[in-house]
């Protein structure tokens, strides 16, 4: 269960950090001490802490770059159609896709609207990589109950 929500911080599909701590629940809430109560607290507090950072810090980055939230929603709901129509990939296809014709809708050449999505992508990769960093820390902790309990 925390293997696959690992792997569903980096494939959009699954919950992940929501299994991962599912994960970290199925093994502490049966063995009720202490060791188990705060390896769950942990990777609750650690998860919430990503959840938190993945939208502050990115958006931060978009704010200084100018990019509005009007596109990253274009291009969330283009993510959304590309999943249907290619599935699993069309998601990063169709999120691209639609971030570059909003900034091109917007900016006055392909070029400036290319860099300009190219940061919001940044940003969107930025938030993936802080969500897997918080779902690892849960695990390292999940690991760490394991090897004192």
């Amino acid at each position: 269960m925390i293997a696959a929500g690992l792997a569903g911080t980096v494939l959009p599909v699954l919950p992940g950090p929501l299994l991962v701590v599912a994960g970290v629940a199925v093994w502490a809430v049966p063995r009720a001490d202490a060791v188990g109560w705060w390896v769950l607290g942990i990777a609750v507090l650690v998860t919430a802490a990503g959840q938190v950072a993945k939208y502050l810090l990115p958006g931060r980055r978009l704010r200084a770059a100018g990019v509005p939230s009007r596109t990253l929603l274009a291009g969330l709901v283009l993510g959304v159609i590309g999943f249907f129509v290619v599935p699993v990939v069309g998601l990063f296809l169709g999120f691209v896709l639609g971030v570059w014709l909003a900034e091109l809708a917007r900016l006055p050449d392909s070029a400036t609207a290319w860099r300009s999505a190219r940061g919001a992508l940044a940003a969107v990769g930025w938030s993936i990589l802080i969500e897997l960093a918080a779902g690892l820390v849960a695990t390292a902790a999940w690991i760490g109950g394991l090897v004192l309990g």
